[in-house]
């Protein structure tokens, strides 16, 4: 869930899981992505990049597209400048969109999570939401076929990964 990796980003993840921003509305938590996103850019994504590392990210700038500008309704606009902001240069060359039906990633994350543990703030929102998402990231993909890669998620776990290995190992 968004961005982590070094101090500053796990401290604004922190807020933004627990809620705490969410009463400020969508473009509060959006500038707190965007905070922390730059944090983890500059602390962990461009350090290892300028060493020639391959970075590997858990959600990146499409989910602030997708969250906080499309479902958030916030102004593309503003979206676009928080975004090159929070990057500065940082695009990835590749990434991949994991889709499945909304219903079933909210099972799966149940059950990930156990009956125990309470919905985050993101999971706890309505299914028609987490549609809007989805179709989202789709237009996103569609929209940028040369950075994006649609995978099924739905599929046998074992085909998952052959797709991931076959996009990462031919770029």
């Amino acid at each position: 869930f968004g961005p982590n990796g070094s101090p500053g980003a796990e401290a604004v993840r922190h807020v933004l899981l627990s809620g705490a921003a969410e009463p400020f509305g969508p473009k509060m938590e959006a500038l707190l992505f965007a905070a922390a996103r730059s944090d983890h850019v500059e602390q962990v994504i461009r350090p290892a990049v300028e060493r020639g590392s391959i970075v590997l990210c858990d959600r990146f700038l499409d989910s602030s597209r997708v969250y906080q500008g499309v479902t958030g309704g916030i102004d593309p606009a503003f979206m676009d400048t928080l975004e090159q902001v929070a990057i500065n240069g940082m695009m990835p060359d590749m990434t991949l969109i994991f889709d499945i039906d909304p219903a079933e990633g909210l099972r799966r994350a149940t059950l990930r999570r156990g009956t125990e543990a309470a919905a985050d703030r993101f999971e706890k929102e309505t299914l028609a939401i987490h549609q809007a998402r989805r179709e989202a990231f789709l237009a996103i993909a569609e929209a940028e076929p040369e950075r994006c890669i649609v995978v099924d998620a739905a599929a046998d776990p074992d085909a998952v990964e052959n797709v991931v290995t076959a996009a990462v190992f031919a770029a």
